[in-house]
């Protein structure tokens, strides 16, 4: 392994030598030991880390690093979409550079590893429109060009079950210390949590490690299902955040024999999985919500923001329900919204204000699923958000009834969130129209792919009956 290093110099080289302060949470976690290996990790658009994995003093010596731009070409099963970009297909290659902000440990590997969240330039030095990252630090800098900070807080929300070998066999929930399969129905159960706690007390372990804090965990109302609250903070680093807890709990189920998935609906008779996203902004100045008056009432650009989200949100669905099993979650009665309507302290609305103090007003996002890339959920959010502030978009009336029982307004598929996509010139503008084109492309791409694949539902009903 060491014979491609130049020196005995080279080998010794860390951090310290360039001059780079790792984050308190790494430092603790490595004690007296030196870094081994260094993790080079990006998302690519559908939210899977991609990258490279190397010797730490060949990171250290802070060589340029690429990767090809094909990569986010990509569908979720590999496949490759024909993308409108000149020269796509000479794959170019794109600037890896490491924010050592981001540095954390990589706790269930065997050797000491780090692993470092990349942004992507292109060899001129410019961002790459199409990365999520730099996706949403667009969004960021609009707000910030207006005095603005946006303040997020997700909630995660994954089932945990039995391992699936066979993509044709139903999933199933995983067999809990008491020895019985988990069961649904029980929301906040604390012995629902207890059920699974060697993977629970793995999650914890492994976030310590990463300086990964979490707020709450708690049983939602699947069998099998968790959710995890994370504190509010800033879009990106939260977001970044979820990238990583996403790995880690799925290395902590390994631990213990069963799986963790983030897809939206798992199992038929069970609920889906969410990632609420709750908004607020702040003056970047003052430090103040701007959602709030001084007189503690809401603030026109409060109402202007919801305006925002109930306008323009249905152009953005394909990034927060970005597959076609997504949208068997967003389905009448089963704790999931179908409109846009909005309303205090009101969980059938796609659009809460949670209860909270003046200072903490905030917009909670209940559209969102969990298998959503959770860069570009926070920009297409955001983004709508910010629409609504500057162009002063009127919010409906607040609703105190069940909104299941009004019209659906959201899109019921896939192509149909992705037609509404294509018309919203402003959304696909605001979000990069380089990257608008390729997320359009690959999600058609991934549409088609879908069609080829036969359901046992068909089998079932129409092998013998038409």
């Amino acid at each position: 392994m060491t014979s491609s290093f130049s020196s005995c110099s080279d080998r010794n080289r860390s951090h310290l030598d360039l001059g780079i302060k790792l984050p308190e949470a790494l430092q603790s976690w490595l004690g007296d030991r030196k870094v081994e290996e260094v993790e080079c990790v990006v998302s690519d658009i559908v939210g899977i880390g991609r990258g490279k994995t190397m010797p730490a003093p060949k990171f250290f010596r802070a060589q340029p690093m690429y990767l090809p731009s094909s990569i986010f070409y990509q569908t979720i099963t590999g496949n490759y979409a024909e993308v409108d970009i000149p020269n796509a297909w000479t794959e170019a290659d794109l600037v890896l550079v490491p924010d050592y902000a981001t540095a954390r440990a990589v706790p269930w590997t065997s050797d000491v590893t780090m692993q470092v969240i990349h942004d992507l330039q292109t060899q001129d030095d410019e961002p790459v429109g199409f990365a999520p990252r730099n996706v949403l630090k667009r969004i960021i800098n609009l707000y910030h060009e207006k005095g603005w900070r946006p303040v997020v807080a997700p909630e995660l929300e994954f089932y945990l079950t039995k391992r699936n070998i066979n993509p044709d066999d139903p999933i199933s929930p995983p067999v809990g210390r008491s020895g019985r399969h988990g069961v649904s129905r029980q929301a906040y159960s604390i012995t629902g949590v207890d059920e699974y706690e060697k993977v629970v007390d793995d999650i914890y372990d492994f976030a310590e490690a990463q300086g990964l804090e979490i707020d709450t965990l708690m049983q939602e109302g699947g069998a099998g299902q968790l959710e995890i609250n994370l504190n509010h903070g800033d879009p990106v680093d939260l977001a970044d955040q979820v990238f990583l807890f996403k790995r880690t709990i799925r290395e902590a189920a390994l631990r213990h024999d069963c799986y963790a998935t983030f897809m939206a609906k798992p199992m038929e008779n069970e609920p889906g999985s969410a990632m609420h996203i709750h908004q607020s902004v702040v003056d970047i100045h003052t430090g103040e919500n701007i959602f709030n008056t001084t007189n503690d009432k809401p603030s026109d650009l409060f109402y202007h923001f919801i305006g925002g989200q109930q306008k323009c949100l249905n152009s953005v669905v394909c990034m927060l329900a970005p597959y076609v099993n997504s949208y068997r979650r967003l389905v009448p009665d089963a704790s999931a919204p179908i409109n846009l309507e909005w309303g205090t302290d009101n969980r059938s609305t796609g659009i809460r204000v949670p209860v909270s103090g003046p200072q903490a007003r905030r917009v909670e996002n209940r559209v969102v699923g969990m298998d959503a890339n959770p860069y570009l959920a926070m920009a297409a959010c955001l983004a709508c958000g910010y629409l609504g502030m500057t162009q002063g978009i009127i919010a409906r009336d607040p609703i105190d009834t069940e909104a299941y029982d009004m019209p659906r307004s959201l899109p019921v598929g896939v192509i149909e969130a992705l037609d509404l996509f294509e018309k919203n010139e402003s959304i696909r503008e605001l979000l990069g129209p380089t990257f608008s084109s390729v997320y359009i492309a690959i999600k058609r791409e991934e549409y088609k792919e879908f069609l080829r694949v036969i359901s046992p539902w068909e089998r079932e009903h129409l092998l013998l009956n038409v």
